[in-house]
């Protein structure tokens, strides 16, 4: 017996067909629906009021939807996840599961080094797959063990988008089967690195299929020397696209630099937020004591202000998404690891308050705002400590930085707190 597949590759179940979407031919451009997607795909595409491919799109797809393993540079933002994505929904409606098919076996996996990221790739898989029967889980730590365990053990799962840690628990535990994988993803392998995660990473490639059977494609913000010997491990015939990360530090976000002191630089921050009335704004710095510290300050002095790093129960990280997307919370304050991978339109500005130890983590700093075609500011805070970072950032995104000594109203004393403090 087999089984008919079209209506699910070539029929909206609405009734949507693609006379519905029309989009102007544009020289340079490839529109989705030049692409061989399918109906429901394209419906929901259309819904999101995406109409031409971003450059890695426009270069890796091709290759990946004919079923090419592929490696890809690219930063946040520049359209990487729905690349992936499209490739992964294109594959498993046109080719149906098998028929004798277990509960928990997915047929394509998704890694990412954080939380945050896989719970956006997931949102995004949803909003994509709407109008299709596919089926996505996330398995991640620090959320809810048996409601995810229940997702994986007691319906078909098509798509599982996980973080490591996770997903190796519920392995040891027979609760997940990896070995029918057709697709794998690996999303920012230099983090993964970075985070020491590859070893688990390792282990998970080897449950599934060899690279012979499946198709992997890799991503990362970074090639160095590791990146490039894991994709060499893990994918075959591999083909490398590369986006530059002048991409993403696009022109719409105003850029500049503060030369100040270490202790001049919380009053910049707060004389910043209150006297500008900013009410979305990520305020990054690189260790957690500092964030915490930030944090508690700005709320001593009455700023709607909420943290977020790994020592956050992933709870209390979902819900202060939440309100800051809401805007109940106007300034977030977050490690890069933490602030990696968010995506919350109308931030209107970043504020590095110590500036990154890695170029390529200031780029994906100031991708939070100026999303969407809005505009954003990105402003960041050099002094002795980390100006000599400042070189390095430019090289990487292809710029110069306007440094400048900040106007002296950013720099007047704050005023009492309630209860007669003083910061």
């Amino acid at each position: 017996m087999t089984t008919d597949n079209s209506s699910r590759f070539n029929v909206d179940p609405t009734g949507w067909n693609s006379a519905d979407y029309v989009v102007p031919p544009m020289e340079g451009k490839l529109r989705f629906a030049d692409l061989k997607l399918p109906m429901p795909v394209l419906h929901a595409i259309s819904d999101l009021g995406f109409q031409y491919c971003t450059p890695i799109q426009q270069q890796v797809l091709k290759f990946t939807m004919a079923g090419h393993d592929a490696i890809g540079r690219a930063q946040t933002g520049t359209g990487k996840t729905a690349a992936f994505l499209l490739t992964i929904l294109t594959d498993l409606l046109k080719n149906p599961a098998d028929e004798e098919r277990y509960a928990g076996e997915p047929r394509a996996l998704i890694l990412a080094p954080t939380r945050e990221l896989a719970m956006q790739i997931a949102k995004d898989a949803q909003e994509l797959s709407k109008y299709t029967d596919l089926n996505v889980v996330t398995v991640l730590g620090g959320m809810d063990y048996d409601k995810q365990r229940r997702q994986l053990t007691e319906n078909f799962v098509d798509i599982v988008v996980a973080t490591p840690g996770r997903l190796i628990d519920f392995a040891n535990k027979q609760d997940i089967y990896l070995d029918r994988v057709e697709i794998l993803v690996i999303d920012e392998a230099d983090r993964m690195l970075d985070m020491g995660f590859i070893p688990d990473v390792k282990r998970i490639v080897r449950l599934t299929p060899p690279k012979s059977s499946r198709q992997t494609l890799l991503f990362s913000a970074t090639f160095t020397s590791d990146v490039i010997n894991l994709s060499e491990q893990w994918t075959q015939s591999a083909v490398k696209v590369e986006i530059e990360p002048d991409t993403v530090t696009t022109d719409n976000v105003e850029q500049l630099v503060y030369i100040t002191t270490k202790k001049d630089k919380y009053t910049l921050l707060y004389n910043l937020i209150v006297q500008q009335n900013l009410d979305r704004v990520m305020v990054f710095a690189n260790r957690r004591d500092q964030t915490r510290k930030l944090t508690e300050m700005l709320q001593a002095h009455n700023i709607s202000c909420a943290l977020l790093s790994g020592d956050v129960p992933q709870d209390k990280r979902v819900k202060t998404l939440e309100n800051f997307r809401g805007g109940k919370i106007k300034v977030l304050v977050a490690t890069d690891v933490a602030g990696r991978g968010i995506h919350v339109d109308g931030v209107s500005h970043v504020v590095n308050f110590t500036l990154p130890e890695q170029s390529d983590d200031y780029v994906h700093r100031i991708g939070r705002t100026g999303r969407a075609g809005a505009s954003g500011t990105s402003v960041s805070f050099a002094c002795e400590d980390d100006a000599f970072m400042i070189p390095q950032i430019e090289e990487a995104i292809g710029r110069k930085l306007p440094s400048l000594y900040p106007p002296e109203e950013l720099l007047i004393p704050i005023p009492a707190e309630k209860g007669g403090r003083r910061s």
